[in-house]
């Protein structure tokens, strides 16, 4: 077998496709996931500097430090590897506490956390480099631009928009709590408020946008409470 194929060895009965929950598997003893958590660093790391068709499931395990084999065992694929590294930067950068329940916590106070965190990963290197990916030609409709969308974007806009339903219900936002559409358009607009503009100039390589994150952050917040909260912040 060609040393730099991505398919799977051909003793590795484990090696098929995975579903786009792909997480690490085995019987989670700590050196299982200790490789797990290796595979998974080094992988990211050359998705980032390579891309993804740049990426071969062999140096992947060279970096690693394991047998190809050990790569497949635990993610099944380069999608399930793919996958699994998007999901945990998401995970690292937009913990779940962030979207808790937290009925004690005012509301522009929460909008404000999630906004620098939403901020600090659009604009990151990782979510970058998978943005160049999925913008090289061939891409558009492929299987791993679905499986980006749903580890990634597609969480953070259901985190989001389960954020503004509970807040919609407590009569903090001018939402009918039942009214999914429009909810649905309050989600987007908040995430469309922190990327835009300085994500796209990161992508395409440009200077950085000179507006600060912060600045960028609290403009943001303001502009959403002003068209949605019950009790807008005054100019």
């Amino acid at each position: 077998m060609d040393p730099q194929s991505d398919s799977p060895p051909a003793a590795d009965v484990t090696a098929t496709a995975l579903p786009p929950e792909a997480t690490i598997r085995g019987p989670g003893r700590p050196k299982d996931m200790a490789k797990g958590a290796a595979i998974l660093e080094s992988g990211t790391t050359l998705f980032v500097e390579n891309g993804y068709a740049g990426t071969s499931m062999e140096a992947v395990a060279a970096a690693a430090g394991v047998s190809k084999l050990t790569v497949y065992s635990h993610f099944g694929s380069k999608q399930g590897l793919f996958v699994a590294a998007v999901r945990a930067h998401c995970d690292r950068m937009l913990p779940g506490a962030l979207f808790e329940r937290s009925p004690g916590t005012p509301l522009p106070e929460r909008l404000h956390a999630v906004a620098r965190a939403v901020h600090a990963l659009c604009t990151s290197r990782e979510a970058i480099a998978a943005n160049r990916v999925l913008s090289a030609p061939g891409m558009a409709g492929s299987e791993e631009a679905r499986l980006y969308w749903e580890a990634g974007p597609a969480r953070l806009q259901s985190h989001v928009e389960a954020l503004l339903a509970r807040r919609a219900q407590r009569g903090e936002l001018r939402i009918d709590p039942d009214d999914a559409a429009t909810i649905t358009l309050a989600a987007t607009q908040f995430i469309a408020l922190l990327t835009g503009p300085p994500q796209v100039r990161l992508v395409l390589g440009c200077e950085p946008s000179p507006i600060a994150p912060e600045a960028q952050v609290e403009g943001a917040v303001a502009t959403f409470l002003r068209a949605w909260a019950t009790t807008p912040p005054a100019s």
